[in-house]
């Protein structure tokens, strides 16, 4: 496999970024969720106004990983303020690694990670933190491979269904 491109994501991405979003959200979830209920969460949690808002937000950074210029997956980070809960200026605040599913299991998500690790240490923070669906073991072993252990739980809601996270955090 050839090497995987990490680059930020700038506003000029929005298609890109909406529709990589959209794809690996709804690859990830459709299991265990109604169909209204993802299609209401990707047109909200995805539109044009809300991913502007975020990309525009300095305590928030994109990332995309890129396989011969083909978009595969993307990393959303969040600092101080913009953390979805702690809030803490001292942690940072991995909220979504997503990565096409005909890519899983071939390094995309570690290299994606990675860059979160970096982005971290860049800024000093004490511990990374995250929110990782209950029902996603995929998601929850890769976490744990790499040191997270869970601190807590916490109500995430896709629509009308209130779900729970397992909140996990690596303390660096």
């Amino acid at each position: 496999m050839q090497t995987i491109q990490i680059k930020r994501v700038s506003l000029n991405d929005i298609d890109h970024l909406q529709k990589i979003s959209k794809q690996t959200f709804a690859e990830t979830f459709t299991l265990g969720n109604t169909e209204e209920n993802l299609k209401n969460y990707l047109e909200q949690s995805f539109s044009y106004e809300k991913l502007t808002s975020e990309l525009n937000d300095n305590n928030s950074e994109f990332y995309f990983a890129e396989l011969n210029n083909e978009i595969i997956g993307y990393l959303k980070l969040n600092f101080g303020e913009s953390q979805t809960e702690i809030k803490d200026n001292e942690a940072l605040e991995i909220e979504r690694i997503y990565v096409l599913k005909e890519f899983h299991g071939k390094k995309v998500a570690q290299s994606l990670y990675d860059k979160a690790i970096e982005a971290a240490y860049k800024i000093k923070a004490n511990y990374v933190w995250l929110g990782v669906w209950e029902e996603n073991p995929r998601a929850i072993s890769f976490y744990s491979k790499n040191g997270f252990v869970e601190f807590d739980k916490h109500i995430f809601k896709l629509g009308e269904d209130e779900q729970t996270d397992i909140m996990m955090k690596l303390e660096l």
